[in-house]
Parts: structure tokens; C-alpha cells; sequence
């Protein structure tokens, strides 16, 4: 329904704004009235009332000290080519994920980019000490990140701990996926280490009582997608859902940027992805600060 709320710099100005920013009761029910006909709202609680409850709960984890030295200096150096790239006349959005790519990556797990790194990053430590917590409960875990290298380092921390793990990929083929699906369904393994594009649909894991986060996701639907691979039909106990964030960081900004976007469209639609593909140059600049 083309220009049905007008352009996109007219809707910003007389509904976005007035909404997000100056939570304006009237501007509310007035964009309900023009969308409401066209939306049906389902939450999963109201259509599958049998379901338990799910808790998520955000970590905010410091850096160390060397964490914290490693990080703002690639920021600084990050800030500069930012500067370059957005003054060319068309923007290259591969470049500036790449910066972002970098300074996520720094977050997780600092050796997945640097030889000569000894150290167990600040999360991971965070991530074993919940995956020993859970395994203590006799709780079954789903671990998410989109980085596979995560899980190369991860494994290694795992075996130590004698936490037992399965581990599916976009490598792993169909057959051995439907045969790790079965095991861990039937209690075979602690651990459940899935990436985001082999994992995010269509696996139904109800064994799991816990699932994590490492990394946020851009798209929080995506994330909420993946969560939903123990939280469904047949899980019979609450879920714990945990999202580890390094605390003033890209990955907190990222977050706080998604939340303010799904402001406005979780109003009226249930599970809103709040992308960041749709950022502004003032929103992406804001990102590379330092300032919370």
C-alpha cells in the first residue's frame, strides 16, 4: 500500500518522532486507528496457553583491563576509516560492516583475530561459568553465535570442564544433523553449540531448559527465532534465555539501538526484527563513540 503513511521523511517527522521520542498518547492512537485493519497481532503466550514461561535476562560483562587497551585503540583506529568511507559519495555498507565486524569480534573473543593471545576472553569465562551453573541444575543448554570461531575456542574450554557438547553448523550435513537433533533430544550432551545460519529455523530441541546468546544479533527477530528452537510446542519447563553483552561496547550500543527502534513498530506488530541494516549516518557515526 504505497504512501498509505505517506513518505517515509513525513512519517518520521509526524509519527516516529512524536512516538519514540516524546511518547505522545495521541500520535499513538492515531497511527493504530490507520494500521489497525491491516494487522493481526498474535502473542505465542495467548495462542499456545500451555506453554511455560520464558525468562531472558541480559549480561552486561566488563572488559579487562588488556580487554579494554585492545578495544579502544581498535575504536580509534575504526573511527578514522569510518571518516573516509562516509565521505565518499557512495557509501560501501560491506566496508563499514567489516569495521563492525572487527570490533564484534573483539568483544567475543579477541584471539579469533590476534596470534599470541593466551587469555580466555571476559565472555567466554561468563559463558562457562553459566554452562557450568546449568550443567549443576542438570539443565540442558543452546548455545548461538554467528562466529564458528567461537566455537573452535569454546570447544577446547569445554573439554576441560568435561561438559559434553554437540556442534551444527552450515557444514554439517542433513543426515548428522537429524542424527545430533535425536541424541540431544535424548540427553546425549550438555551442550547444544549451533550457528546462526545452520540453526536459527526449523530444529525442534525442547530438551533444552537454558539457551545463550554469545553474540547479539543484528535482527532481533532472527534471535528471537533462535530462542523459540527450545521455547515451543512440547517444552514442558521455563526456559532461560541469557544474552551476553559486553558492557560499554558496540555490542551494548547495538543493542540499545534495536530497543529504541522496536519502540515504535512493537506498538502494533508482534516481534518486529529491528534491523540495523536501516540505520541513518547519524546512527552509525553514534556507533563508533565512546560515549554511552
Amino acid at each position: 500500500m504505497p504512501q498509505y503513511l505517506f513518505s517515509y521523511a513525513y512519517f518520521q517527522k509526524n509519527f516516529e518522532s512524536k512516538i519514540i521520542k516524546e511518547q505522545k498518547k495521541e500520535t499513538i492512537k492515531r497511527l493504530q486507528k490507520l494500521v489497525s485493519p491491516f494487522i493481526l497481532r498474535r502473542n505465542k503466550k495467548a495462542v499456545l496457553s500451555e506453554l511455560p514461561d520464558k525468562v531472558e535476562k541480559t549480561w552486561l560483562i566488563p572488559f579487562s583491563q588488556e580487554e579494554s587497551k585492545l578495544y579502544y585503540a581498535n575504536l580509534a583506529q575504526v573511527n578514522q576509516e569510518l571518516q573516509v568511507l562516509l565521505q565518499s559519495e557512495k557509501q560501501d555498507s560491506i566496508a563499514i560492516l567489516a569495521l563492525l565486524m572487527r570490533l564484534r569480534q573483539i568483544c567475543c573473543e579477541p584471539r579469533m583475530i590476534y596470534e599470541g593471545i593466551d587469555a580466555v576472553s571476559s565472555k567466554m569465562k561468563a559463558c562457562l561459568e553459566l554452562l557450568l551453573n546449568h550443567r549443576e541444575n542438570g539443565q540442558k543448554v543452546l548455545l548461538f553465535s554467528s562466529f564458528t570461531k567461537v566455537f573452535d575456542l569454546l570447544e577446547e574450554e569445554l573439554r576441560l570442564n568435561n561438559i559434553t557438547y554437540f556442534r551444527l553448523s552450515g557444514d554439517t550435513p542433513k543426515e548428522k544433523r537429524k542424527e545430533l537433533v535425536r541424541k540431544f533430544q535424548d540427553g546425549e550432551a550438555d551442550v547444544f553449540l549451533i550457528s546462526l545460519k545452520a540453526g536459527g529455523t526449523g530444529l525442534n530441541l525442547t530438551k533444552a531448559e537454558a539457551v545463550i546468546h554469545f553474540d547479539p544479533w543484528w535482527n532481533s527477530s532472527a534471535q528471537n527465532q533462535a530462542s523459540d528452537r527450545a521455547y515451543r510446542i512440547g517444552q514442558h519447563k521455563n526456559v532461560q534465555v541469557h544474552q551476553l553483552i559486553m558492557k560499554n561496547s558496540i555490542e551494548e550500543k547495538i543493542q540499545k539501538l534495536q530497543e529504541k527502534k522496536k519502540e515504535l513498530a512493537d506498538l502494533f506488530v508482534e516481534q518486529s526484527s529491528g534491523s540495523i541494516a536501516s540505520l541513518s549516518k547519524e546512527e552509525l557515526l553514534a556507533l563508533f563513540t565512546q560515549e554511552m
